[in-house]
């Protein structure tokens, strides 16, 4: 893996404009203020089958890590209050489906990767990875490839699901609090892709689902039973509704379903290391202290219950820009995870924290 120059296309600032307000429905001038096409990332064909069979390897292990705590009752650990356990319990017994998730990985392109994140239920840069990114390749150099299906995988997904649905409307939430138009622009992006699949998809905020005793409802009183929302569930159980989510009389189907907040916890790579240690493609990390750990980052847990000890891991340098190389998943018929293509986020600094810039990439062979 290497990082080089490129052109910016010529307009390319009102094509990235127009392809965010296809899918928010309206002009959205900041929904897709971080691409940068001034350089891109060159990735080899071997290492793409590497990093694919990696990312689905770390997503079985953290999908086992979900039902190991649901085993062995390791929810405070995870930020999860007592109420919500039969609920979270539920969901994962009756596996409840699953669209997509995303591995933030370390990769200098030379040592083996390293798990930083899991994006559980509302990961970033889905469209710049998904849309903006292909149709780069297609203007400025459409004789290379590039590690992307993840459209593709998207309606192939909506596709395995349907049939657990019930029907074929699927209501897409989103915040309407977001200012920015990314939130809107994301959501209308998975409409398209569940309408590509042959479901119909309804766009509401989340205010705007109402709550009549027994069962959610959308603004014009109708019942919802499928909600795809971008809203994380670490938010949901804290709202006055979060108990209604969770019920076992809700015949609701989330997506991402309850069982997702297993896995968006800091506390994730601590129980990772405990379950596979020495891994390769894991950091070491602890909930009781850093332990031996030489340098540590200090990751805060869920409602102040304490921290994550990990082994710091400074984000490798490209050309003076620190990359996390985000992986992403989507599920297949047989509902297992598998690698579907890949987004480069940047930062000026060692971490992710605030600003990132996401860069295409190319692969070669």
């Amino acid at each position: 893996m290497h990082r080089i120059s490129s052109a910016p296309r010529a307009g390319w600032r009102d094509i990235v404009r127009a392809q965010a307000a296809e899918f928010a429905g309206a002009d959205v001038p900041e929904a897709l203020q971080r691409w940068d096409e001034s350089a891109c990332y060159v990735l080899s064909l071997r290492e793409v089958l590497r990093l694919e069979a990696i990312t689905e390897e770390l997503h079985g292990m953290c999908l086992a890590a979900a039902r190991y705590v649901v085993m062995n009752s390791r929810y405070p650990e995870f930020g999860i209050p007592d109420w919500a356990a039969p609920g979270l319990r539920r969901s994962l017994a009756s596996y409840a489906p699953s669209l997509y998730s995303c591995l933030d990985l370390w990769y200098d392109g030379t040592s083996p990767p390293k798990l930083l994140g899991f994006h559980a239920d509302n990961p970033p840069g889905l469209v710049e990875t998904a849309i903006v990114q292909w149709y780069w390749l297609d203007q400025v150099s459409p004789e290379q490839d590039q590690w992307n299906q993840l459209h593709e995988r998207l309606v192939a997904g909506w596709q395995a699901i349907a049939p657990r649905l019930g029907d074929k409307t699927v209501h897409c939430g989103w915040s309407d609090l977001d200012t920015v138009g990314t939130d809107r622009m994301t959501i209308g992006y998975i409409a398209e892709t569940a309408r590509q699949a042959g479901l119909s998809p309804q766009l509401l905020p989340m205010r705007a689902i109402g709550w009549d005793g027994a069962r959610f409802l959308d603004e014009r009183a109708e019942q919802i039973t499928t909600c795809f929302k971008l809203y994380p569930w670490s938010w949901m159980i804290r709202e006055p509704y979060g108990r209604h989510a969770l019920a076992e009389t809700n015949p609701i189907n989330w997506l991402e379903p309850a069982w997702k907040l297993l896995l968006a916890s800091p506390a994730l790579a601590a129980l990772l290391w405990e379950l596979y240690p020495g891994h390769p493609n894991l950091l070491p990390a602890y909930l009781d202290g850093p332990r031996d750990l030489p340098d540590f980052d200090a990751i805060p847990l869920p409602d102040s219950s304490g921290y994550c000890y990990r082994l710091a891991s400074p984000l490798p340098a490209f050309d003076g820009q620190h990359v996390a190389l985000s992986s992403w998943v989507v599920t297949d018929v047989e509902n297992k995870g598998r690698a579907a293509g890949v987004g480069f986020r940047e930062s000026i600094g060692p971490t992710m924290a605030g600003y990132a810039r996401f860069v295409p990439h190319v692969v070669t062979r």
